[in-house]
């Protein structure tokens, strides 16, 4: 069982920053984790995602939305997985999902990650 913790999340104006943390301590060597998000009556939609371990290690996938204003990254030894989100707007609000997927070929796509945290609420304001 893959426990994850997001925190992080909050209400900002447009154009503020915020950084959201998920602790994991998912080890084995090569895998994929990201961040998702969703808002009532949509979809959850990939935001970022990143290869972790011996096998990819590295290499990131944003949505094209997101791309410029957002970067995932992860502090290998804290086991935590960052997004620092910059010029954000008010479509941005939603609830963000932390996930991990056993395998390090990444992707956006929300069938491939099978573990999942709560969720953290973020909140933009014009």
């Amino acid at each position: 069982q893959v426990q994850l913790q997001e925190s992080g999340g909050g209400s900002v104006q447009a154009g503020g920053s915020l950084r959201l943390s998920c602790v994991s301590p998912y080890t084995i060597d090569s895998y994929c984790m990201g961040w998702f998000r969703q808002t009532p009556g949509r979809e959850r939609e990939g935001v970022a995602t990143m290869a972790v371990g011996l096998v990819g290690g590295g290499s990131t996938y944003y949505a094209d939305s997101v791309k410029g204003r957002f970067t995932i990254s992860r502090d290998n030894a804290k086991n935590t997985l960052y997004l620092q989100m910059n010029s954000l707007k008010p479509e941005d609000t939603a609830m963000y999902y932390c996930a991990v997927r056993r395998s390090p070929w990444c992707s956006l796509r929300i069938s491939d990650f099978g573990y999942w945290g709560q969720g953290t609420q973020v909140t933009v304001s014009s």
